[in-house]
């Protein structure tokens, strides 16, 4: 009855062992199918695999420090421009949570990082990475072959529910 929309958790901890190349590929594919607003598809990835890359990544906000341990990490990056520029947060958001999906389809543990709208925290990839001006970083996931299993936590609050009217 749950799929893995239901299974998907923040998974901080992760095995010491890469992660297929093809499963990555299926990640990026999944944040890639994301809706965009005029279908501009406005986003870049940057996939960081190297030990040291990672390391620094991980001292660049006070909530990233999992990416030291993870074997991979993917820097969603928006390329806004005059017709879509305002969407830019809904489609990085929505291409986000494609990619943290098909992180539990592929049996793989996975966790959002928002670094915008902190330009300090997007500033710092940027220089890093020598990422161009015109690209605005969105978020970091971290993900690998998690030490705990994804499992599923009933968040249902009808409380929250309105039909028709408040």
């Amino acid at each position: 009855m749950y799929n893995i929309i239901f299974k998907r958790r923040s998974i901080r901890s992760f095995e010491d062992r890469a992660v297929e190349p093809e499963k990555i590929e299926r990640i990026l594919r999944a944040g890639m199918q994301a809706p965009s607003a005029h279908n501009k598809q406005p986003w870049e990835f940057l996939v960081v695999t190297d030990k040291e890359k990672r390391d620094t990544l991980s001292q660049m906000s006070p909530y990233s420090g999992m990416v030291a341990y993870a074997p991979v990490a993917i820097v969603v990056i928006g390329k806004p421009d005059d017709m879509t520029g305002d969407y830019l947060p809904q489609d990085l958001g929505a291409c986000t949570q494609n990619i943290l999906l098909q992180i539990v389809e592929e049996g793989l543990g996975g966790c959002w990082m928002g670094f915008y709208p902190n330009m300090d925290r997007c500033t710092k990839i940027r220089e890093f990475f020598n990422i161009p001006e015109d690209r605005i970083p969105f978020s970091v996931i971290a993900l690998g072959y998690s030490l705990r299993e994804n499992t599923f936590v009933d968040r249902y609050d009808a409380s929250k529910v309105h039909f028709n009217k408040w």
